[in-house]
């Protein structure tokens, strides 16, 4: 169970890593101006999507499940799931924008997704909480 817990764990870091990033590239790429500038956006955010938060978020999901195998259980956990699929759909909405960028639609400003970055964090902190401290 160790083993399955510490790649469950490996695979969170490496997800929340490329979620906090995602975002901070759309910043950066709203704000460019020359053609250069936005396929080299284009092109970095295909890359951490499709070769970092993807499948690890795949991976997250699937140790996570893996974990249930071995009798967790409770309300905390409940909680956490529902967290998780929220931060799931956040992944959603970060895939969707990106095509978007793909396509030269910039749908908002860079200050709308210097907003938007902070939400990764507020699902992040209770779900923490849940697991370390099992409150219910």
């Amino acid at each position: 169970m160790l083993y399955v817990k510490s790649l469950h764990i490996i695979a969170v870091i490496c997800w929340m890593a490329a979620i906090f990033y995602m975002p901070r590239l759309f910043v950066y790429h709203a704000m460019s101006e020359d053609d250069v500038s936005k396929e080299r956006f284009k092109v970095m955010e295909r890359k951490l999507m499709r070769g970092i938060m993807t499948p690890a978020m795949i991976a997250t999901w699937v140790f996570g499940i893996w974990l249930l195998s071995y009798g967790f259980n409770g309300g905390w956990l409940h909680a956490k799931i529902l967290l998780v699929v929220a931060m799931s759909g956040y992944h959603g909405w970060c895939a969707s924008t990106m095509k978007k960028f793909e396509r030269d639609e910039i749908p908002h400003g860079h200050i709308f997704y210097r907003w938007l970055n902070e939400l990764p964090v507020l699902l992040l902190i209770p779900i923490v909480f849940l697991v370390v401290l099992k409150p219910f």
